[in-house]
């Protein structure tokens, strides 16, 4: 077994730590407002099973807010990883 490391690239070693906390951020946004989605998702389920339809498309619109939210940090990320890759 081998014990020399593979050296990493210096553009990727070298990046700014306010680019770094900006995309850990964005990515914690967009695993929150995924998890959300997915509970409401499931609710929606559960209210069509109980029959009430009504309650099942308000938790249908508040999933899609989430995602839309989530589609949004996501964005922002990769944005965030276009410049930096510029440079």
């Amino acid at each position: 077994m081998s014990t020399t490391s593979t050296p990493i690239k210096a553009e990727n070693s070298n990046s700014s730590t306010i680019e770094n906390k900006k995309g850990i951020e964005n990515h914690k946004l967009a695993a929150k407002h995924h998890q959300e989605a997915a509970k409401n998702h499931l609710e929606a389920a559960k209210h069509h099973e109980d029959g009430n339809h009504e309650k099942a498309a308000q938790s249908t619109l508040v999933a899609h807010g989430h995602n839309s939210l989530a589609n949004d940090a996501q964005k922002e990320d990769v944005k965030n990883h276009a410049i930096t890759f510029k440079k």
